[in-house]
């Protein structure tokens, strides 16, 4: 261990100048990973109101959530390579268009049918915030600075979800749940001005990336790599359960529970403040020992939350403390774990830093996707959140425990390049 440390501190020393700054990296990349949940945690408190709206059943307004989580998951495996290719800022333009267009498409639409597609399609071009934003920090930083970028870009991450029910909440009350529509809009010019004016390009245009068999051995290259996969796996069950989690919190706590769309959108700054404290914690601790030394502990809290879950929804008749309370646990442990297991999942492929990106982005909300669709074959949403989370809390420890054995790849690729 004390080898592979002073190997990784000396290729530290061994990078070049940074094109743009940890903060200027952080912002940029909070900002632009942030409208994926921001969208989804805006709409979640009217989907009640929209069932009412089209005249619908529930299943047909969740689908809005599968399909949009779909957009998203098999959208990064398209514009994470583009990226590689084309380039960041170009490709994050294009895509930012379609959801620009996705949006207004929503804004208007005039049947359930047409709000599922517009929904799809958001989901589509929020993808590349999250595949860009973190092949951007591969591109520049990596080891610990890149764990305390993906860090911050966590804090700030947790700021937009935290905000967006209650905002989305106080927006429906005010001015109906078109008006969400126009909020995302917003939210979209806002992330294109800033590709325009603040992200600076970080990779060099090379199409030979995006040629088929190019793609094909790139994705090859992640699938045969159990380093990855497994990286991917605890991501999946983690930061994926948050997702999950979104597809039915909303009937559970309104519904259930009898929470209005305002009070639902407050109640959720609890999960979200958990989040909060634990990426704080997180970086004070991360100083003194590291990234790796804090996912085991993270682990512990999602363990605790997934049996609270399991348990406790069994038990007893649904209240706002017994849902949140154990979600709130989960979500701390969960800040704990994604900076390191992310930073992990980047390193070994440099050259294919969009791929990868994309790639554990795909397993990331494709967890939420098929975490959501079993949430809805279960019926009951309390039955479902106590079951579907805490399996997925089981397949992230288990990953774990498979993928702390294993060896770094990471190490000679970076000595070869160095």
């Amino acid at each position: 261990m004390n080898m592979r440390s002073d190997l990784s501190q000396a290729l530290d020393l061994v990078e070049t100048a940074p094109i743009m700054s940890e903060r200027r990296v952080s912002l940029i990349g909070g900002l632009m990973v942030a409208i994926g949940p921001i969208s989804l945690a805006l709409f979640t408190p009217a989907m009640p109101e929209i069932v009412q709206a089209f005249d619908t059943t529930e299943a047909a307004v969740k689908m809005t959530l599968s399909l949009y989580f779909g957009g998203f998951a098999f959208a990064q495996l398209v514009c994470g390579p583009l990226s590689d290719g084309f380039g960041r800022r170009p490709i994050t333009l294009a895509f930012m268009a379609i959801y620009l267009a996705a949006s207004v498409l929503a804004l208007m639409a005039p049947n359930i049918e047409t709000l599922v597609v517009a929904r799809f399609l958001q989901g589509v071009g929020a993808a590349v915030g999250v595949s860009v934003a973190r092949a951007v920090v591969r591109d520049v930083f990596t080891h610990e600075r890149s764990a305390r970028i993906m860090n911050m870009i966590g804090i700030l991450l947790a700021l937009g979800p935290a905000i967006a029910p209650t905002l989305g909440g106080l927006t429906m009350e005010l001015f109906g749940w078109h008006a969400i529509f126009v909020v995302m809009v917003l939210l979209g010019i806002v992330v294109m001005l800033v590709a325009i004016f603040a992200l600076r390009e970080t990779v060099t245009r090379d199409l030979s990336r995006i040629r088929p068999a190019a793609l094909i051995t790139s994705y090859g290259s992640l699938f045969r790599s159990p380093y990855f996969v497994l990286c991917c796996l605890v991501i999946a069950g983690t930061t994926g359960a948050i997702y999950t989690q979104a597809t039915v919190l909303a009937f559970i706590l309104m519904e259930r529970v009898g929470l209005t769309p305002t009070q639902f959108g407050v109640g959720m700054l609890m999960q979200t403040a958990n989040f909060m404290a634990g990426a704080i914690v997180m970086r004070i601790c991360m100083k003194r020992y590291g990234a790796a030394r804090m996912v085991p502990v993270g682990l512990t809290f999602v363990a605790i939350g997934s049996i609270a879950l399991a348990i406790l929804l069994r038990s007893y008749e649904p209240t706002f403390l017994l849902v949140m309370v154990p979600v709130g646990i989960y979500a701390f442990g969960i800040a704990m774990i994604s900076p390191a297991m992310m930073t992990a999942a980047m390193a070994p492929f440099p050259e294919n830093a969009g791929a990868a990106s994309a790639m554990m982005g795909f397993f990331q909300m494709g967890a939420g996707m098929v975490g959501g669709a079993a949430a809805a074959l279960m019926g009951d949403p309390v039955n479902a959140l106590a079951t579907v989370i805490p399996i997925m809390g089981l397949i992230a420890i288990l990953s774990w425990l498979v993928w702390r054995r294993l060896p770094e790849p990471s190490l000679m690729t970076r000595l070869k390049q160095a």
